[in-house]
Order: C-alpha cells, then structure tokens, then sequence
C-alpha cells in the first residue's frame, strides 16, 4: 500500500462513482483520511468506508448551504480538496434549446460547487501555510462543444478561476491545478442517460456507435478509464508536484490535436 498521503485529511466531491470514486479510492490507498461528499453514496463508496479512512457525507452542492457543511466535517484541517463534481448534458436540441435554467443548473453544478466548496476550505489550508486544491475541468475548457455548449463554458470558466487562484495563494502555500480529461469510460458517457444514449437517440445509430466514433477521435483510441484520471489527480496532489501550480494537465489520449 502507498503511504506517501499518511496523515493527511482530504475531502473529494461527486464521490460515489466514477472518477470522483476513483479518486476517493487512490487517495485512501495512499494512506489519507478522506471525507467524500456527494448526493447519494453507492456500494462501492460503503465499502470503502466500511474499510476505515473514508467518510461519507450526504452533500448535496448544487445548493449554496452545502460547502461549509462538506468542510466542517473535516474537523478543521485540511491538507488536500478534489473539486470533482460535475453534470454534461447533452443538447442534442442545439443552443436554442439550451433554458436559462439549464444555464444555471450546469455554471451552479460544475462551476459555483468548486467556488463555494473552495472558499469554504481555504481558510483551513492558509492557516496551515500548505495545501493542494486540484480540480477536474475538462478538454471541452479549450476544445469547446455545441454538444454540450452549457458545460464547455462552466469548465472553461473553472480553469480560468483556478489559474486565477493558484497566482493569489502560491506565495502561502497553496498550489491550485486542474485536470482536464477527455472522454473517460464513466456514466457520464456511458450510463443509461448518458452522452451516448442521448445521443444515439437523436442521430439514430446504437450508443455503441457512438463510443466507437468518439473513440476514432482519440489518438490512443479509447476511452481513458477512471483510474488513470486518479493516479494524475493522486500526483498533483502529492508531494512530488510541490512546485507545479496553475497548470491545467490533460489526459485525453491525444484527443486535443497538437499540430
């Protein structure tokens, strides 16, 4: 078992599957005390609570009042916060379909969450003189999508706010990164209501269609798996990347082109 987290308290939201659970998982394996927040738990999350070192809190951060309460439960210290969660939508009806609710839905749930849940954290890490906040973005921050429009701009808009923070707070102490996945074998893209079904349902083709040709995008060819996500959110949080701050890291597979 990796001990290089011991005897650091960490708090991870959208914890109950995919990445974020992912990322709970990494982070108790290398031996830190981890509160994770989101809505509703899952098995695994019980499980891994059930082993010792991992918290669950009910946190439900599309509402305001929530980020202070995630935070109180880490017992007034905190060395490292995972901005994980996240919603993307896709608008296979084209902008005009896209509701001013919707707007606010998606800039509350992947843009204010890490705000709110940041604010409420960083006094604990100032007053130590130490500490990692790393945020999960996306590559549609700088490859944006008409797709799923709502989402491109509340990512786009959370690397910009930790860019904008990691220079305010890394002369005490605190190093702000992002990571910015491309597509990851998640319900986000692969779930009953997720990007594939929905749009398969409106071109037509089978979800598995839409994987394959998403995936002929990719460099690598395939979808990057949660894991892998973790290990790099896992590094930037450790302290190997002491002096790494303000960088948005992309795992994507070669996704994004590079010439």
């Amino acid at each position: 078992m990796d001990t290089s987290l011991r005897d650091r308290t960490a708090i991870v939201t959208g914890a109950s599957k995919g990445i974020g659970l992912a990322i709970v998982t990494a982070l108790a394996q290398a031996g830190a005390t981890v509160i994770a927040g989101s809505r509703t738990s899952s098995p695994e999350l019980e499980a891994l609570s059930d082993e010792g070192g991992v918290t669950w809190v009910a946190a439900d951060l599309g509402r305001a009042d929530e980020a202070e309460r995630l935070v109180a439960a880490a017992g007034g210290r905190l060395d490292i916060l995972v901005n994980n969660v996240g919603t993307a939508p896709a608008r296979t009806g084209g902008f005009l379909s896209v509701t001013d609710a919707d707007w606010q839905h998606t800039l509350g749930l992947n843009l204010l969450s890490a705000v709110r849940v940041t604010r409420a954290a960083l006094p604990l890490m100032l007053d130590a003189g130490t500490g990692a906040i790393v945020t999960v973005a996306s590559v549609n921050a700088t490859l944006p999508d008409p797709l799923v429009i709502d989402y491109s701009a509340g990512k786009a808009a959370l690397v910009a706010f930790s860019k904008a923070l990691s220079k305010e707070v890394g002369p005490r102490g605190i190093r702000v990164n992002t990571v910015s996945p491309g597509p990851v074998e998640t319900d986000l893209w692969l779930g009953g209501e997720g990007v594939a079904a929905t749009v398969s349902t409106a071109a037509g083709i089978s979800p598995d269609d839409v994987v394959a040709q998403a995936a002929k995008s990719i460099v690598t060819g395939r979808f990057s798996k949660p894991q892998e996500v973790a290990d790099l959110v896992l590094f930037l949080a450790g302290d190997s990347a002491r002096n790494i701050t303000g960088a948005d890291m992309l795992i994507d597979g070669g996704f994004i082109p590079t010439w």
